[in-house]
């Protein structure tokens, strides 16, 4: 059984981030990790992996030299091996072109079930597994809170605002289980050591038969055309009550027109 999780290295949220001069992510001007919604994608697979007795897991990133961090976070939670696809002109490439990326490297890589999270940290669009399964003409089952493998067959627990879901498909198959699917692990000493000495497998586009120009800035089928920096917070209007202060709110939120 072969299980690869798709991963994202992305800036940490909590940082100050910003676009770069070519309105893309500065990823230079804040600390990066392994996308959090990510994990869950890496610890699912651990466990069907140690549940099925018979399986290896490798995780696959497309990005910049640094997202090697990514990778060995989740060797370091129990991934077996990685898979990285790295070429300066992938700088700029949107969804559309990493999901091209993302399945030329799966072919390489040989696949039973590919694991998503539910979206990214920095884009968070989402639609990565439905591309891919698309591209590598698989059935999807996204969305998933509860997962696992029977024989030959996926299946797993769908939670919408009004209904649950109960999903199945045959192997192999593309899937994407969200953060209500279980706490990911935290990597041990033995584990972070144990990193160290697993394999990553580098491509670049090359080695994948992608065309330059169908991916990158030039290749993006979205873009963002104009920046505007978030305005400074101002200070509040402070009302202090001195007798009138019930009538001094609701006179402002009339002003404002909350009421």
């Amino acid at each position: 059984m072969r299980i690869v999780v798709c991963v994202k290295y992305v800036p940490d949220a909590t940082g100050d981030r910003r676009f770069a001069d070519d309105t893309t992510t500065d990823r230079e001007a804040v600390d990066g990790l392994l996308s959090e919604l990510d994990e869950y994608g890496v610890e699912q697979a651990l466990k069907l992996a140690e549940a099925h007795g018979d399986a290896e897991v490798t995780v696959l990133t497309v990005g910049p030299d640094d997202a090697k961090d990514a990778l060995r976070k989740a060797l370091s939670m129990g991934a077996d091996k990685a898979v990285h696809v790295n070429d300066e002109d992938i700088h700029g490439t949107d969804v559309i072109g990493t999901s091209a990326i993302i399945s030329k490297a799966l072919e390489k890589t040989g696949y039973d079930l590919v694991v998503c999270g539910m979206a990214s940290t920095d884009g968070t669009m989402g639609v990565l597994p439905a591309l891919l399964a698309e591209r590598l003409g698989l059935p999807q089952v996204t969305l998933l809170s509860e997962v696992s493998l029977e024989g030959n067959t996926v299946k797993g627990r769908r939670d919408g605002d009004a209904a649950t879901e109960q999903l199945e498909a045959e192997l192999p198959a593309v899937i994407s289980v969200t953060d209500q699917s279980g706490e990911a692990r935290y990597p041990s000493f033995k584990g972070i050591m144990a990193a160290k000495k697993k394999p990553v497998q580098e491509y670049d586009l090359d080695d994948l038969g992608v065309e330059a120009d169908e991916v990158g800035l030039t290749g993006a089928w979205t873009a963002v055309e104009t920046i505007t920096a978030r305005p400074a917070r101002t200070a509040g209007t402070v009302v202090k009550d001195e007798g009138e202060g019930g009538k001094q709110l609701a006179a402002f939120l009339a002003e404002q027109k909350f009421i």
